[in-house]
Protein backbone atom coordinates (compact mmCIF):
# COMPACT_ATOMS: atom_id res chain seq x y z
CA UNK A 1 0.00 0.00 0.00
CA UNK A 2 2.94 2.40 0.85
CA UNK A 3 4.31 1.24 -2.30
CA UNK A 4 1.50 3.00 -4.52
CA UNK A 5 1.15 6.13 -2.41
CA UNK A 6 4.62 7.12 -3.15
CA UNK A 7 3.94 6.20 -6.44
CA UNK A 8 0.93 8.77 -6.71
CA UNK A 9 2.17 11.10 -5.06
CA UNK A 10 5.38 11.41 -7.29
CA UNK A 11 2.92 11.92 -10.58
CA UNK A 12 0.76 14.33 -8.44
CA UNK A 13 4.27 16.92 -7.60
CA UNK A 14 5.66 15.96 -11.04
CA UNK A 15 2.37 16.93 -12.86
CA UNK A 16 2.43 20.43 -10.39
CA UNK A 17 5.73 21.12 -11.57
CA UNK A 18 5.47 20.48 -15.11
CA UNK A 19 2.54 22.39 -15.13
CA UNK A 20 3.75 25.51 -12.82
CA UNK A 21 6.47 25.81 -15.54
CA UNK A 22 3.91 25.56 -18.21
CA UNK A 23 1.69 28.18 -16.83
CA UNK A 24 5.05 30.85 -15.99
CA UNK A 25 5.78 30.28 -19.64
CA UNK A 26 2.93 30.91 -21.32
CA UNK A 27 2.23 33.90 -19.35
CA UNK A 28 5.49 35.59 -20.05
CA UNK A 29 4.75 34.65 -23.93
CA UNK A 30 1.32 36.33 -23.55
CA UNK A 31 2.78 39.20 -22.09
CA UNK A 32 5.20 39.97 -24.37
CA UNK A 33 2.91 40.00 -27.08
CA UNK A 34 0.75 41.68 -25.69
CA UNK A 35 3.39 44.34 -24.88
CA UNK A 36 4.68 44.15 -28.48
CA UNK A 37 1.41 44.47 -30.08
CA UNK A 38 0.47 47.33 -27.53
CA UNK A 39 3.33 49.36 -28.44
CA UNK A 40 2.64 48.91 -32.05
CA UNK A 41 -0.89 50.47 -31.61
CA UNK A 42 1.38 53.42 -29.95
CA UNK A 43 3.31 54.06 -32.44
CA UNK A 44 0.70 53.81 -35.40
CA UNK A 45 -1.23 56.99 -33.08
CA UNK A 46 1.45 58.92 -32.76
CA UNK A 47 2.23 58.68 -36.99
Amino acid sequence: MDEKIRIILIIIVSTSIFGLLVFVYVKNYIKKKLEYYLNEKNNKNKL
